[in-house]
């Protein structure tokens, strides 16, 4: 039966995905959508998409030792034979509308279960214009630390991650953590019903997406906001002091509402900075050691000891958490080559976050030259040259 799976299965995608099952029902313990990543534990979601149609690369999945697949419909009628009587094949009208109805279903049957069991499940949510992966990483840090649980990988936060993550749950975790990010309006109310989160957390209102997310950041503030569309009074939406939008993001939420950062942690007696090596922590009469340097580090920090405490993690979990935090690739990674010292946050490129790495190599004391390298902005619709040009000016 359903409700004792301990892994998610086809039959369980078919049934809540209103779609038709053919073949045998398999069990799977992820979700890809890039052949490359396919192997015998993961269902492979067929999307078609302006340029690309997923069921082209079928074969290589199949050799990768895949045996489950999503696939539409449409494409089955014509080319369905191809299959052999192991495989489990889910054939649905919408591909993607069947992953994210039993995404859902799978997240609501998980947390049946951790209610069953006596522990719950806490859900936490990670919004923002930039942060929002170092944010969601440092969070699952902590409560990972504390309790058994899950995080989405890396940074799968669209309507196509987040459903593809939601698989990772199992009955036993209580915890899951999952960073949820859009570029488009209206993607946070499917993302917020499919998680329905408990506590969220808004790092910033900036200007990534605003080309769009509608225009402008009153528009994009609108936009994040939402992450609070299913709050029914009992959760909490943290949100930055300083920020310009906190006032209209506390308003109206039909939950709990507190602020992070340094005047709003209680605790929190000040930090050091160590240069590129990160910075010291004063928090409850203990030093945490953070490895990510940069004012930007040390602000996501504050906000991931402010959702901890407000979830009260133990402070030793908050400790180890946060000290066992390190760059991620192309996020104020610093590396050492041939005598230069290369800070590489070439991750994403909007003027916030490009603006904090240069800030971030301004503090750093330097003998030689400082070289920015720095690549296009996109997304940004009518305020690109003006961006750009804002860019230009502070280096």
């Amino acid at each position: 039966m359903a409700e004792m799976l301990q892994r998610p299965d086809t039959a369980f995608v078919a049934k809540a995905g209103q779609a038709s099952l053919h073949g045998t029902s398999l069990s799977f313990n992820r979700v890809v959508t890039d052949s490359r990543a396919a192997g015998a534990d993961c269902l492979f979601v067929c999307l078609s998409g302006e340029r690309v149609d997923g069921h082209d690369f079928l074969p290589p999945a199949r050799a990768a030792g895949c045996r489950a697949f999503l696939v539409a419909e449409a494409w089955f009628r014509r080319h369905g034979g191809g299959f052999s009587a192991d495989d489990a094949v889910v054939v649905a009208t919408d591909t993607l509308a069947c992953l994210q109805s039993a995404a859902k279903a799978w997240r609501l049957l998980c947390q049946t279960a951790a209610t069953a069991s006596g522990h719950g499940l806490l859900k936490v949510g990670i919004t923002g214009s930039s942060g929002k992966t170092t944010v969601k990483e440092m969070v699952a840090a902590i409560l990972l630390d504390w309790k058994p649980g899950v995080k989405n990988p890396g940074n799968l936060n669209s309507d196509i991650g987040l459903a593809a993550s939601l698989f990772l749950l199992r009955p036993e975790h209580q915890v899951a953590i999952f960073e949820m990010g859009i570029n488009r309006p209206g993607e946070m109310d499917l993302l917020a019903g499919l998680f329905e989160p408990d506590c969220a957390l808004i790092t910033n209102i900036g200007s990534a997406h605003i080309g769009v997310l509608g225009g402008s950041r009153q528009a994009i503030a609108a936009a994040k906001k939402r992450i609070c569309a299913y709050f029914t009074g009992s959760q909490l939406l943290l949100v930055h002091e300083e920020d310009d939008f906190r006032e209209y993001l506390m308003r109206d939420v039909a939950g709990r509402v507190a602020c992070f950062g340094p005047r709003s942690l209680a605790g929190f007696s000040g930090a050091t900075s160590l240069g590129l090596a990160g910075w010291e922590l004063q928090y409850n009469g203990s030093t945490i050691r953070l490895q990510l340097p940069g004012a930007h580090n040390l602000l996501n920090a504050l906000a991931a000891i402010g959702l901890a405490a407000a979830c009260q993690a133990p402070e030793a979990s908050i400790r180890r958490g946060l000290e066992s935090v390190s760059a991620l690739s192309g996020r104020s990674e610093v590396l050492q080559a041939a005598g230069l010292t290369i800070v590489n946050d070439c991750y994403n490129a909007n003027t916030d976050s490009m603006g904090r790495a240069m800030a971030l190599c301004d503090e750093v004391p330097c003998q030689g030259r400082r070289l920015y390298v720095l690549g296009a902005m996109k997304e940004l619709g009518d305020f690109s040259t003006e961006a750009h040009h804002q860019l230009g000016q502070a280096a």
